[in-house]
């Protein structure tokens, strides 16, 4: 374990403090000893090469021929062409312009009203990261009200439109999709377009497509004169878009300031380009889950951040770290069934949920704290009373708790949350996910599972449309003959649809017990 450190020393020696950024990292309640350490600080010289080259413009994204370029985004000037560096630097102009313009009203609607709202439609990452940007960053009364439909869930659209219902005409409709062609934010699209048209409304004076150049959207925006087109650039995948439009323009329209944003994920960036793993925050981390997980994932990521405006910081980690770290293969091709699983809320709530099971349940997990050393208007607070010194408290010995029954944790400390530091916390962890990758030989850039789970998805809609097809034919049918009808499916996949279809409409007809599924008879009463 730790017999070669006292834990004062081991502090110490492994809390790293940057100035410029007044955030600390302290990886000291990790399980480690100089042996490991100083086995693991070799292996990072190539870890910093590859990271490196992937900076350079090297293709990463082998799936997709694509490279990666989020880290472009904050610094254009590393931008592996010129060309590209001055379509950054133009599209972060424009998204600024384009903010100070709603909120001061110099762009309005059609009946020359201010805008008030925004209804945010995206998945994954185009639409996590913007909540995480409006729930940490958005002050009171500032800026345009945000709601968000990042699920084609009927209830949450129909509520998103109730809550709406009075200010669809200063409500902007932002559509994210890189491709155009995401089936979940298409069909929601289509959705809300088809409402507000219906109640007289204008929807393309109001919309704002965030996509590829020469997408189905960009070309549906395009046609349709919608107010604006965004750029997503073809190298920045959704989970690490936060630092594009996708994340720019929300924190432009809920009036901050992108340009601190934007300076938070470079000055990280800068720091974790540092080849010394003691002054390199990235590596530290990285290394702290690597050891912690015995480089195999052993252990699970709980996120705890000390402030109820970070709460959904551990919803955004689980993509990032989760779809970036969770791969069946490595570079070689062999099976290694690598990946962190994330989970988290916020303190001190967790000190009455699943502490508890942390402190003396099964020992599958390490803790990532967050604290903030900054309090509002002190003044509204009794100095017997302050707040801020009992969360202190139920951090501190929530980590001592767990330290004391040797459950390993990471600290991680900003001084004040606002644009410029959320910047470079997001930075940091999306350094830290590329270098673990890069020293358990994943690529932390592809998404085969995702895509194959698209790809599943797309057969069950397919077989959705054959059944409709065979049923409007007339007759009456079992599940095993629908099965035997419908090529590559299976009868529980055809269960599920035609149970999805039957219940809740007067159309089919089913005969039999819906507990014994060989015994049910389907028919279309209007056929």
């Amino acid at each position: 374990m730790n017999s070669d450190f006292n834990s004062w020393d081991k502090f110490c020696n492994y809390l790293w403090f940057d100035k410029k950024l007044n955030i600390w990292l302290d990886i000291s309640k990790i399980n480690f000893n100089n042996d490991k350490i100083s086995s693991l600080e070799k292996k990072f010289k190539n870890v910093f090469s590859s990271i490196q080259e992937l900076e350079a413009g090297a293709i990463s994204n082998i799936d997709e021929n694509r490279q990666v370029g989020h880290y472009w985004l904050r610094n254009p000037s590393i931008a592996p062409s010129a060309q590209i560096s001055e379509e950054i630097n133009n599209d972060i102009k424009v998204i600024s312009e384009f903010g100070k313009d709603i909120i001061s009203g110099n762009i309005k609607n059609k009946s020359n009203q201010k805008y008030t709202n925004v209804l945010w439609i995206g998945i994954g990452g185009s639409g996590l990261g913007p909540l995480l940007i409006t729930e940490a960053l958005q002050k009171f009364s500032k800026g345009l009200n945000f709601s968000y439909i990042d699920n084609i869930d009927p209830f949450l659209i129909k509520e998103r439109l109730i809550e709406l219902s009075d200010k669809l005409s200063t409500t902007l409709f932002v559509v994210v999709s890189k491709s155009g062609g995401t089936p979940e934010p298409k069909i929601t699209m289509d959705i809300i377009k088809s409402h507000i048209e219906s109640k007289g409304f204008e929807w393309n004076a109001n919309a704002i497509a965030i996509t590829m150049k020469d997408s189905k959207l960009y070309k549906k925006a395009i046609s349709e004169n919608w107010l604006k087109i965004f750029n997503l650039q073809d190298w920045v995948g959704g989970r690490t878009s936060i630092t594009s439009a996708v994340g720019l323009l929300p924190i432009a329209l809920i009036n901050e300031n992108i340009f601190e944003f934007i300076r938070g994920a470079s000055v990280m960036d800068e720091v974790t380009r540092s080849n010394s793993f003691k002054e390199n925050p990235a590596a530290l981390l990285s290394a702290a889950w690597y050891l912690s997980g015995d480089g195999i994932g052993k252990r699970d990521m709980v996120v705890l951040p000390y402030r109820d405006r970070l709460q959904v910081f551990s919803k955004y980690l689980q993509q990032l770290v989760m779809e970036s770290l969770g791969k069946k293969f490595n570079r070689n091709g062999e099976i290694v069934n690598q990946g962190i699983s994330v989970f988290g809320n916020k303190g001190s709530t967790d000190q009455h949920a699943y502490v508890q099971q942390l402190r003396d349940g099964i020992d599958n997990f390490f803790c990532i704290f967050i604290e903030l050393l900054d309090t509002p208007c002190p003044d509204i607070f009794p100095e017997k009373d302050n707040p801020k010194e009992y969360l202190s408290g139920f951090l501190q010995g929530t980590r001592s708790a767990l330290s004391n029954e040797n459950r390993q944790s990471i600290t991680i400390t900003l001084e004040t949350l606002n644009c410029f530091t959320l910047g470079a916390l997001i930075a940091l962890f999306e350094r830290s996910v590329s270098f673990y990758a890069e020293l358990v030989n994943i690529n932390a850039y592809d998404q085969p599972g995702v895509e194959a789970g698209k790809k599943a998805a797309a057969d069950i809609i397919n077989y959705q449309q054959q059944l409709n097809q065979l049923l409007n034919q007339g007759g009456e049918f079992t599940i095993d003959y629908l099965t035997s009808l419908i090529k590559n499916s299976s009868s529980e996949s055809i269960f599920f649809i035609l149970r999805e279809m039957c219940f809740d409409n007067d159309d089919y007809f089913v005969s039999g017990d819906w507990s014994k599924p060989n015994s049910l008879i389907i028919k279309k009463i209007n056929s």
